[in-house]
């Protein structure tokens, strides 16, 4: 286990990382000791500070959870972040390329909580019981540590690489549609780039959500009414550049748009 002057350590040269819109080392070839315990340590303490600073924590994020994501990195375990209101932005919105590090969009389902879900062994159809409404999502990522070798404990640490979201679409009641069939086209600049299905997030995108709520179970924390929930990508992520524009069809669910500057 790291001390608590590393943790804290760590966190400053995060914070001057996404100050400066860079990034910095590696942080498993600085720490090779460093466990997934640390790494959450450091993103609750990155959490805190930003609470302290007066943003506004509206919701988590869930990665890692389709089985290519979980092939290709070599991790069987999802992770997740947090979201602050300022993250959050509307379809249409022309978003700052630079104010990210190695900028990636993902698509999504976003759950919007109607009533607390606090775990432990929490099931999918406690989930939607709890869930006011679900709504399309782009997932902007945005990592801080370099990416060459990084692992799950990098990206724990760098707050699960979540940059930003956008949030779109028709909203749906979570009994109006059989969400695992739910479906995206992929488009950057009009050339289609990946298509998806929700299904690839753990069977059921809701899943995502029971297991936050049961990791958050853990350490005595749980998910509160009105957060809203990324549940997990259903595509690979797409980098993206200054100048692109991208659009993500989900049929009945309508579109989610976005471009960068």
């Amino acid at each position: 286990m790291l001390t608590d002057q590393q943790i804290t350590t760590i966190a400053d040269d995060l914070a001057a990382a996404e100050r400066d819109r860079g990034t910095i080392e590696r942080l498993t070839a600085r720490h090779p000791e460093m466990t997934v315990e640390d790494a959450y340590a450091v993103q609750n303490e990155w959490r805190r500070r930003g609470i302290a600073a007066g943003r506004r924590p509206v919701g988590r994020k869930i990665g890692l959870t389709s089985k290519v994501m979980q092939e290709a990195t070599g991790i069987t375990e999802p992770d997740y972040g947090a979201i602050f209101a300022d993250m959050v932005h509307e379809t249409g919105a022309v978003i700052e390329h630079a104010q990210f590090s190695n900028v990636r969009v993902e698509v999504e389902l976003a759950f919007v909580l109607g009533r607390d879900l606090t775990g432990p062994h929490t099931t999918v159809t406690e989930v939607l019981d709890a869930t006011d409404y679900v709504i399309p999502a782009l997932e902007i990522l945005s990592s801080r540590v370099e990416m060459a070798g990084r692992t799950i404990v990098d990206t724990i640490s760098d707050n699960a690489a979540m940059g930003a979201m956008v949030l779109g679409g028709r909203p749906v009641r979570p009994d109006a549609v059989d969400l695992r069939w739910v479906s995206a086209l992929l488009r950057r600049n009009e050339a289609i780039e990946d298509t998806g299905v929700a299904a690839a997030v753990l069977d059921h995108p809701a899943r995502g959500v029971a297991w936050l709520a049961d990791k958050l179970a853990q350490h005595g924390d749980g998910l509160s009414a009105g957060e809203t929930i990324l549940a997990g990508s259903f595509t690979r992520p797409m980098w993206v550049h200054a100048g692109d524009t991208v659009h993500c069809d989900y049929r009945d669910l309508g579109a989610v748009t976005c471009r960068f500057e």
